[in-house]
């Protein structure tokens, strides 16, 4: 966290930004390319008969005209997704809209943060889940939306329910929260509709016959531009720098000037973040460890608790209670004592 400069963090995110958007028509095209090889392999399409080369290039040459749809396609999305991101992530997480009357503490504890910042309060949800988590939303100043589960509000003390709320302002203050959402609903949905265009390409070739020899080769050329539309997707969200969470745990100790109790919420959500969402949005959550199957941590959005709370140990200053067990099945205390630290 030392090494991070806030002025440099906000570039850099600034232009991952850029590169998101400008990444999400170049693997439409790609898909699209695959989709027309799988075409031509299936017999939807009279190949050229003169060979692998000829009917790769015949489908290249179909892109002059299916290129301009998609681009249509990729801003009409855009358009849609910037006017109803928002209205997209709440039907996903089930969050809903609160505030001041409804949570008056809850809602005091975000204005107050917000004001010692100079910005204009987020808009309050609360996701209705036993789970302990949180997420910052949005896209612009004015737009903005910080989230909480009611697993996390039933769990935390105030001082660590604010110290979760700073963390998430530090998202919006580091603009953060912009690369997450464009990550979540302009790159991830990529993968979505490789899987349903895929998927529906197979299903309608069943059956169908192809003249083509080449049949075989181009089906197979095709699925593998699909993985690489797959692969590029995980790529654009693991852009998302796994250093924003232990530079947002950094803000947060430094909005709220209490390490202990950022250390504190953490290991209290530690194994119980767990909250039904997709995949592309897993990403924008305070917390979203690796189930343990397969390459486990390396396609990880986020570090680990141990190694947060390491990091806030040795340069925010703060104690470690150790891991937390509730206090229905607590034997007092309620902390393990934490193994210190050479």
């Amino acid at each position: 966290m030392r090494a991070v400069g806030l002025s440099t963090h906000i570039w850099a995110n600034n232009t991952r930004s850029i590169l998101l958007l400008a990444g999400f028509p170049v693997l439409l095209v790609a898909m699209l390319y695959g989709v027309q090889l799988i075409l031509l392999g299936l017999g939807w399409y009279e190949g050229t008969g003169q060979g692998l080369g000829a009917d790769m290039a015949l489908a290249a040459s179909w892109l002059g005209y299916t290129v301009p749809l998609a681009a249509v396609i990729a801003a009409v999305w855009f358009v849609i997704a910037y006017l109803g991101h928002q209205a997209m992530i709440d039907a996903f997480t089930g969050a809903r809209k609160v505030d001041r009357k409804s949570e008056p503490e809850l809602y005091n504890m975000l204005e107050n943060l917000s004001i010692s910042r100079g910005l204009t309060t987020p808009t309050l949800r609360i996701i209705e889940t036993d789970g302990l988590n949180a997420y910052a939303s949005g896209l612009h100043a004015g737009r903005y939306s910080v989230s909480v589960t009611r697993g996390l509000l039933n769990t935390l003390t105030p001082d660590e329910i604010e110290a979760v709320l700073a963390h998430e302002l530090t998202h919006v203050i580091n603009k953060d929260v912009r690369t997450m959402v464009i990550a979540a609903i302009f790159a991830g949905i990529i993968s979505v509709i490789a899987e349903l265009v895929f998927r529906g390409l197979f299903y309608a070739g069943r059956g169908r016959g192809s003249k083509n020899t080449n049949a075989g080769p181009l089906i197979l050329i095709g699925i593998a531009f699909a993985v690489i539309g797959f692969a590029l997707a995980i790529v654009i969200r693991m852009m998302l720098s796994r250093t924003r969470e232990y530079v947002a745990d950094a803000g947060a100790v430094e909005l709220t000037k209490n390490p202990d109790s950022m250390i504190s919420a953490l290991r209290k959500i530690e194994g119980r973040s767990s909250v039904r969402a997709p995949d592309e949005l897993q990403a924008m959550f305070l917390d979203n460890q690796p189930d343990g199957r397969g390459l486990e941590g390396l396609f990880a959005t986020h570090p680990s608790i141990e190694k947060r709370v390491k990091a806030l140990v040795e340069f925010g200053g703060g104690r470690d209670p150790g891991k937390w067990t509730p206090p229905s099945a607590a034997v007092e205390p309620a902390y393990e004592t934490a193994v210190p630290t050479s």
